[in-house]
């Protein structure tokens, strides 16, 4: 659920093409939080697809090595970041497995993002890139999802709403996308000297059949 200062009602956007550099910003930002501790820090959701209409929030997936709750919640809580308290935004499935995590909000009134923490190699890590690189990756895919995106946000605009009935749709989606992955030989993008992963390509074997953003 959305904090008191924060918007509860759906808006959707065209692709804004400075989503990735706010994202590094706000990377920027966690990272001096939590140095180290950071594995890398990935640009995930909807804004991170060239081209996809989404909510004008950005989505940070930090990769940590375990999710030590008090002394995460500490670190951010340094940097101003708020802890969402909800028991969906403490665990999550992916693939029928069930996993841990944390979600943050930013400070009060600071540029709306969401901060998820997961844990390197476990399934609801892998769930945010494949969703991320498989819509890159397939243009047809992407303004399918865009499309439905808009239909829904205008018959549903309260937020809570809005996802929990998206959620049946994603799963659909990332059945797709293990197929795509299966078929390129696509595998969670490897992090090198904890830079940030936003390349905007994903990470296949093999060429995909379209580039993202073409």
């Amino acid at each position: 659920m959305p904090f008191l200062d924060e918007p509860s009602q759906v808006k959707i956007l065209d692709y804004q093409a400075r989503w990735p550099q706010e994202f590094r910003h706000l990377a920027a930002h966690v990272r001096a939080g939590l140095g180290s501790d950071a594995v890398a820090i990935d640009h995930v959701g909807s804004t991170s697809v060239p081209g996809l209409a989404a909510k004008d929030v950005i989505d940070l997936q930090v990769r940590v090595t375990s999710i030590n709750e008090a002394s995460v919640v500490w670190a951010m809580n340094s940097i101003g970041f708020r802890c969402r308290p909800e028991a969906w935004n403490k665990t999550e499935m992916s693939g029928g497995v069930t996993c841990r995590k944390l979600v943050f909000a930013p400070p009060a009134g600071q540029r709306l993002c969401n901060v998820h923490f997961r844990k390197v190699g476990a399934p609801n890590t892998r769930f945010a890139l494949l969703f991320r690189d498989y819509l890159r990756a397939d243009e047809t895919a992407r303004d399918a999802w865009g499309a439905f995106k808009r239909r829904l946000a205008i018959s549903v605009t309260d937020l809570a709403d809005y996802g929990q009935i998206k959620q049946p749709a994603t799963e659909i989606l990332i059945q797709a996308a293990e197929q795509w992955a299966a078929g390129c030989g696509w595998s969670v993008p490897i992090v090198r000297n904890q830079q940030a992963e936003d390349t905007g390509y994903p990470a296949c074997s093999q060429h995909c059949s379209q580039e993202p953003g073409h």
